[in-house]
């Protein structure tokens, strides 16, 4: 039997994924069968309709696998969406296909005990690129955005940066998850419909590394703008500006 002694919390990792061989074997091999039995983890993965060898490896090393339908447009929100809908856990874990847990066991007992409150509906974290990877330019920009971040959950807002969503399932579901007409921004949005009814709080010894390849290819300022102009809109309008979000593989 799964060793329950933290909380009695299962977790369940959802990641969300479309042609992300390159990749996603290192994310989901963090998930070792001890970790999994201790902490009573389920993985599942996401497809949005890969046609390199992502549902190969996902059926390898996932514990479950969802399609997306074949009549309907995939977008990250129904991704998570479809897999938040099998899921049994009671907080889930949103995590891309491109990231890895700085220190997993450390996460999943701060999970553990964080939601032990009641009135903790999500958890913020410090996102970082990989190390290997990382630039004089992404330790500046993680560094000042992490702590915008924090600023916002502290003293005015929900937020959650989308490489890492921390939820409690009983909220998420009363919420309905996310809004599947939102192609960007969507992160955004949860966490504002999240905050309305409990606490979010921003984790710092939580991290996760993701890869650097969208700042790569558009640069800072091209991605920082595009994330403000969506935030405002949905926080105006409630719906996003960008009508496709290209993906970067």
């Amino acid at each position: 039997m799964p060793d329950k002694s933290l909380s009695g919390k299962k977790i369940s990792i959802i990641i969300p994924a479309l042609n992300e061989e390159k990749l996603i074997r290192r994310t989901l091999t963090q998930f070792t069968d001890g970790l999994k039995k201790h902490h009573e983890l389920e993985i599942i993965v996401s497809d949005g309709g890969s046609t390199d060898s992502t549902l190969e490896i996902a059926y390898e090393l996932a514990d479950r696998v969802v399609l997306k339908s074949k009549n309907i447009p995939q977008n990250i929100s129904r991704g998570r969406n479809a897999g938040a809908k099998i899921s049994s856990g009671d907080v889930l874990v949103f995590l891309n296909a491109d990231t890895y847990v700085y220190d997993l066991d450390a996460m999943l007992n701060i999970i553990s005990e964080e939601f032990k409150d009641e009135n903790v509906n999500a958890l913020a974290c410090v996102i970082k690129v990989f190390p290997e990877e990382e630039i004089l330019s992404d330790r500046m920009f993680h560094t000042f955005y992490n702590g915008y971040v924090k600023f916002l959950n502290k003293f005015l807002m929900g937020m959650g940066r989308g490489e890492c969503h921390i939820v409690s399932g009983k909220r998420f579901r009363e919420i309905n998850g996310y809004d599947e007409e939102m192609i960007a921004g969507e992160d955004f949005d949860l966490y504002k419909r999240l905050r309305k009814t409990g606490k979010i709080k921003f984790i710092k010894d939580i991290v996760i590394f993701e890869s650097p390849r969208r700042y790569r290819k558009f640069g800072y300022t091209k991605v920082f703008w595009n994330w403000t102009v969506n935030s405002i809109s949905v926080f105006l309008l409630g719906k996003s500006v960008s009508k496709s979000w290209e993906p970067v593989r």
